[in-house]
């Protein structure tokens, strides 16, 4: 499985979709977007912090897992640190597969795991000023 795993502190622009010279017939993509309310409290941006180095490592560990489990061959992960105003891309991910249920079953499984199984926080929630 082709694997590239990205932490940026810049906005997400989405990527081309890996088709592995013709093995991917289905790209599935997901985009985690901040939205303007965070437990009950309108905000104007979640903070997120990250062990880069560690979480990294997990991401494409949990990739290659969930990749053999469902047969994909390829996966694209983008997920942005700092400051995220409300509108803008957190996490972005794009998953390559020969049929469609198989790169869905990653993508939903993936999100899944990422809260409990990798070392990124949503360290706090930035109050609008409103």
């Amino acid at each position: 499985m082709n694997i590239l795993v990205e932490l940026t502190c810049e906005k997400i622009r989405r990527p081309e979709p890996a088709t592995d010279g013709g093995a991917v017939g289905a790209w599935v993509e997901f985009a985690g977007v901040v939205r303007a309310e965070e437990d009950g409290r309108i905000v104007a941006a979640l903070e997120y912090e990250a062990y880069d180095t560690m979480a990294e490592r997990v991401i494409r560990e949990l990739l290659e897992e969930l990749g053999a489990r469902h047969g994909c061959a390829s996966a694209h992960v983008i997920h942005r640190v700092g400051v995220i105003p409300v509108g803008e891309t957190a996490i972005w991910i794009g998953v390559g597969s020969g049929h469609r249920q198989e790169a869905l079953a990653l993508v939903a499984e993936f999100m899944d795991r990422l809260k409990q199984d990798v070392p990124i926080w949503k360290t706090r929630a930035i109050p609008t000023t409103q």
